[in-house]
């Protein structure tokens, strides 16, 4: 991957970007995105986003050598605290970390106005995808589309929200939430095959727990009840 040929994984997130875009990458790494979008036209003015010195450093320079320094503006900062008021942001690309923590930078980013719950968001979870929807949910956004795929091995999902527009009263239901609105109404082959495989380590982890000489009373209801709710959801 470079700025040149994105992965399959940040290809999707890049057009789930509306083209013309005002795009902040929070959490940007080398900054391959907003180079690949901007080189290939399809967004005005982009700010890079990165809290490890490291990566921060490698964003830049991949900016710079790129020619595009006046155009992305790679900054070091936690989270949203890496866009101002003067940077316009339409679009929100986080990509590549737990759901936890997504849920967390939205949180900050709201709190600290950086944020307006105006903006596109393209999220990328690598696990924990349920607690991202809700944070969606309970701050207006409404998902318009989710994506699926497996590159190396591993499987991504990729959820796209807008703001709920006028009084549309927005719910999911818990399944929604878990397995996601779009996905599991297309049980594509990599959904299909993604909850498969949840399924056979659940039952591999229950086992577990139901021979273990400590009571695991709790977590065997719990993961009892989620292997259901997957089984259900296989069985459709």
């Amino acid at each position: 991957m470079n700025e040149h040929v994105l992965s399959k994984r940040l290809s999707v997130v890049g057009q789930e970007v509306p083209q013309g875009a005002r795009l902040a990458d929070i959490g940007s790494d080398h900054a391959y995105l907003p180079v690949a979008l901007m080189l290939a036209g399809k967004i005005d003015f982009a700010v890079a986003g990165e809290v490890v010195k490291g990566p921060f450093e490698s964003a830049k320079a991949q900016v710079e050598k790129s020619g595009l320094s006046e155009k992305i503006m790679v900054r070091l900062a936690d989270g949203m605290a890496a866009v101002q008021e003067a940077d316009a942001i339409d679009t929100v690309t986080i990509a590549g970390m737990g759901g936890t923590l997504i849920a967390q930078i939205l949180a900050g980013g709201k709190v600290g106005g950086q944020l307006k719950g105006t903006e596109r968001l393209v999220l990328q979870p690598n696990v924990g995808e349920p607690q991202v929807r809700l944070w969606l949910l309970d701050n207006g956004y409404e998902i318009i589309t989710e994506h699926i795929l497996e590159e190396n091995d591993k499987r991504y999902e990729i959820i796209v929200a807008e703001p709920c527009k006028g009084d549309k009263q927005l719910s999911y239901t818990q399944d929604e939430l878990f397995f996601g609105p779009f996905l599991m109404k297309e049980k594509s082959p990599v959904f299909l095959a993604k909850w498969q495989q949840e399924a056979e380590q659940l039952r591999r982890v229950l086992q577990q727990l139901q021979q273990a000489t400590t009571p695991q009373e709790a977590k065997v209801a719990e993961l009892t009840l989620e292997l259901q709710r997957i089984e259900a959801l296989l069985a459709q």
